[in-house]
């Protein structure tokens, strides 16, 4: 895209119909474009700001890919500007990089043990455009492969059958809007579509023996299709459901490769359950067993060893990971040594099914990668992830909070999960400012993993903050992942008012010093939440939010629209285009009497960067303080050190300006 270094503000067919404030003198526009990130009213950073974040910025963690044939692991990690792949062979050993890219690579899947040959595959896309394509990469010569057709397609979700002869994915590639699943020949470098019956599929297993793929099409958070592809025929089958809507968020085939192990929330016994469990399945006997029955909660993934001896998973108690083993086939719990209280990431099987390999992340550490020795009952750090020579020992950690809200459950009032970052140091003004900070997703979860900037506001600046998950947010059950769905969206803006009440209630926490920030569905919350309740939060910042569902899903990518209408309700119909009109914050800006502060990637195509330019219009046009912030070669989010660097900075002096002054 050429840069112009001068650039009219842009107005867009929607603020059209926004009321007659929009017509009212406009503040000044103080522009600067300096590279590929353009500002508006975005005052210089100081230096004294930048050396005091330096530290904060350089923490980094390790993400885990998996075990590579020889005993190795196969990490993402970042140590210029961008995330890149690494292999470590040794705990605590030296990693070594094996990508250099301008851009920052995801998806890395080690080949299987058994593989003909030695490599990994990794996704790439440009400028976070998220049309991420698939390479190969040889261990042997070191040279990388395209695999992918290189053009406007996304890929991903990638299986290698045990042998590495097969590698099956997901790909838009067809017709730019359905994911199907293509099948590669690795030796022959052969593809051909295997689904494509138009949605969402995802590609899950390999049967050992290679005939059959297990897949999966994704129609919501809470409701998606199992089956199973003959690859000889082509025939596709579903397996048959139990009679309502459920999520399956994982299949795989059992070491005999005839019974399989899943994860869903589908009824046993004809009973409805708000749960994802972990289950075993024998299609010719037709026995169920609920594997995690006795967890009242999620279970997030599972890795079947190689040997077919043992099976991990890993629960989401409310917030934290719970890591368990068993023995197969008999379901028996292998013993485990302690592991540090956090968040389990990936999880991986050593080629003999010796080890278990999985990445933590707690609040005084960013992730890293341990390893157990399930014969010794041993756990082993393989890496340790800088915090910026920080003293973690004074790391703030969160503690888990519930405050009422607006609505009651069996008589009594329902109660909203929140972390808590509480300064350690006494208050300069007696109590500490506050700071909310909302997911996005909305299907996603605030997990009490580790936060640079929660720890630089709590240790540098005394302000306290809080994660909520309110209601629509996933790790609480089925019920409660839909109280927002389509009409009841603004119930969980509801939940905010009802924290902005819990933290009045509060001897320590100042609340006449609030501030929201969010990113993606965050950034519609934050938005919101300033559409009602602008008297209560001094300001806010919104990150590649959505400021009119109507807009937002008219021009988001094909791809994910009807995913997106799934969850927030069709636009094409008049009594829900009616819903997101009276809640649009972009028709009601004139409500936002708050200062705001703005930031986008040009590259979106999940909320693409007009959801930001009208609502800066529209609430500039209101004359209220807005600062906003583009990034020519970013997308749904800031994945480049140096444009993130930039927008903490400019974050932090925001909130000094607008919350501490």
């Amino acid at each position: 895209m050429p840069r112009r270094h001068l650039r009219p503000f842009l107005l867009f067919s929607a603020l059209l119909a926004v009321p007659a404030f929009s017509q009212q003198a406009t503040t000044a526009v103080m522009r600067e474009i300096v590279g590929n990130r353009t500002t508006e009213n975005v005052p210089a950073i100081p230096e004294e700001l930048v050396e005091r974040l330096a530290r904060y910025q350089n923490t980094r963690g390790a993400s885990l890919a998996g075990w590579t044939r020889d005993g190795c692991l196969l990490i993402g990690i970042r140590f210029a500007e961008t995330a890149q792949a690494h292999r470590v062979c040794q705990p605590l050993g030296m990693r070594e990089q094996l990508t250099f890219y301008r851009e920052p690579v995801s998806g890395l899947t080690p080949a299987p043990a058994q593989a003909w040959r030695d490599g990994f595959v990794f996704a790439k896309d440009r400028g976070g455009d998220e049309f991420r394509q698939l390479y190969w990469f040889d261990y042997a010569t070191g040279d990388t492969v395209l695999l992918t057709d290189g053009l406007r397609s996304q890929n991903g979700g990638v299986v290698l059958s045990r042998d590495g002869g097969l590698m099956a994915y997901s790909s838009t590639a067809r017709n730019g809007t359905d994911r199907d699943v293509w099948l590669r020949d690795t030796r022959s470098s052969e593809v051909r579509t295997v689904v494509s019956a138009g949605g969402s599929w995802t590609p899950l297993d390999f049967s050992p023996d290679g005939r059959e793929l297990l897949v999966l099409k994704f129609v919501s958070a809470g409701e998606s299709y199992p089956g199973a592809v003959d690859l000889r025929t082509g025939k596709l089958e579903l397996f048959p459901g139990g009679g309502s809507k459920a999520a399956f968020d994982d299949f795989r085939y059992a070491p005999d490769g005839k019974t399989v192990y899943f994860i869903s929330d589908e009824p046993v016994d004809g009973r409805p359950v708000e749960f994802r469990s972990l289950r075993y399945h024998d299609p010719a006997s037709g026995r169920l067993e609920v594997v995690s029955a006795a967890i009242p909660w999620d279970v997030e993934r599972f890795d079947i060893a190689g040997d077919g001896r043992r099976l991990a998973y890993v629960t989401n108690e409310d917030g934290i990971g719970r890591l368990h083993v068993i023995s197969l086939p008999g379901h028996e719990p292998v013993g485990l040594p302690q592991l540090p209280i956090g968040v389990i990431g990936g999880i991986d099987f050593s080629p003999d099914g010796g080890r278990l390999a999985l990445a933590i992340s707690t609040a005084a550490s960013p992730n890293d990668v341990y390893v157990i020795d399930l014969v010794a009952g041993r756990l082993e750090r393989w890496t340790r992830s800088e915090v910026g020579g920080l003293d973690a020992a004074k790391f703030v950690t969160p503690t888990l909070v519930r405050y009422p809200t607006f609505d009651t459950v069996d008589g009594k009032p329902r109660t909203i999960p929140a972390f808590y970052y509480k300064p350690v140091g006494a208050a300069q003004r007696g109590k500490y400012p506050v700071i909310i900070n909302i997911h996005g997703g909305p299907e996603s979860q605030a997990l009490p993993s580790f936060n640079a900037t929660a720890q630089f506001l709590a240790d540098e600046l005394g302000v306290a903050m809080l994660v909520p998950n309110v209601r629509g947010s996933a790790g609480y059950g089925r019920t409660w992942l839909s109280l927002d769905d389509a009409e009841k969206r603004e119930d969980s803006v509801r939940d905010i008012g009802a924290l902005l009440d819990w933290i009045a209630a509060q001897a320590e926490l100042d609340a006449t010093r609030v501030g929201v920030t969010g990113g993606s569905y965050g950034g519609y919350m934050v938005l919101a939440s300033l559409m009602h309740y602008s008297d209560r939060i001094r300001a806010g910042v919104d990150i590649v939010g959505i400021s009119d569902f109507t807009t937002f899903l008219t021009h988001t990518e094909s791809y994910r629209r009807d995913l997106r209408r799934a969850e927030y309700g069709d636009e094409r119909m008049p009594e829900m285009r009616a819903v997101f009109d009276r809640i649009s914050p972009l028709r009601n800006a004139s409500k936002i009497r708050a200062p705001l502060f703005v930031a986008q990637g040009r590259n979106d195509p999940r909320v693409p960067y007009t959801e930001a330019e009208q609502i800066v219009a529209a609430v500039r046009a209101n004359g209220q303080p807005v600062w906003y912030l583009l990034f020519d070669d970013e997308g749904h989010g800031f994945r480049k050190k140096a444009n993130a660097d930039y927008f903490s900075a400019a974050t932090i002096l925001f909130w000094q300006r607008y919350l501490l002054d």
